[in-house]
């Protein structure tokens, strides 16, 4: 009896399922001039270093949205040895840096500040290779408008029913008020899209991957990308 009950402890220790660490951070932005709020989800165990995804929510959204709607990313973190980076990317700030308010400056906060924060608090591989981005609706935008402009530091990048071209909807989501009317300042629009930054990959540049649902609004501007 005393030889099974070993067993099943022994048994019990190798099956069990460990999950990811959670951390909530203020990671401050010189850029605007604020502490922005992140969660990082780590693997548990310490004593190696991590590839990195950073996860961008969508529009309205905030730094909470990945980890309660897909709580499988502290499992994940364990199962793959990742580190998941969900940055708080404002409410309708589609992860650029705005030229009309100075305040808006999401692109350099991720590509300069974040990034540079993970890489000396957390044990990670820091390097394009072992470095991804992805996002939802506005996240997802983001994500491939990110990866594509600095592919010195994403190596794969993805995107889930992503805002990849928002020009068809001018008045939508506080847009104009980064960027300015659509209809006087068009050009400006223009380069502040996935669509027109995919012009400028090569084959090889980047690893990436974008899904769209059939009934989702944004299906015209993914099947165009």
């Amino acid at each position: 009896q005393s030889m099974k009950t070993i067993l099943a402890f022994l048994l019990l220790l190798t099956t069990r399922v460990f999950a990811g660490q959670t951390d909530t951070l203020l990671v401050h932005s010189a850029a605007m001039n604020k502490d922005i709020k992140c969660v990082v989800i780590r693997p548990s165990a310490g004593n190696t270093h991590w590839p990195v995804i950073y996860l961008l929510h969508g529009y309205s959204g905030n730094y909470a949205q990945w980890p309660s709607t897909a709580p499988q990313l502290q499992q994940e973190a364990d199962e793959y040895g990742i580190l998941f980076v969900c940055p708080d990317g404002g409410f309708d700030s589609w992860y650029f840096d705005s030229p009309v308010d100075p305040k808006v400056r999401y692109e350099t906060f991720i590509t300069k500040e974040l990034i540079a924060y993970i890489d000396s608090h957390y044990p990670t591989e820091p390097d394009r290779t072992h470095r991804a981005i992805t996002g939802l609706s506005m996240g997802g935008h983001g994500a491939l408008y990110l990866a594509m402009h600095h592919k010195d530091l994403f190596g794969a990048a993805g995107a889930t029913s992503g805002g990849v071209d928002f020009r068809p909807f001018p008045n939508n989501w506080g847009i104009k008020k980064d960027l300015g009317d659509y209809s006087s300042n068009k050009t400006i629009w223009d380069t502040h899209t996935v669509m027109y930054a995919a012009d400028s990959l090569h084959n090889g540049d980047l690893r990436l991957i974008f899904d769209c649902g059939t009934g989702d609004f944004f299906l015209t501007v993914n099947r165009a990308l």
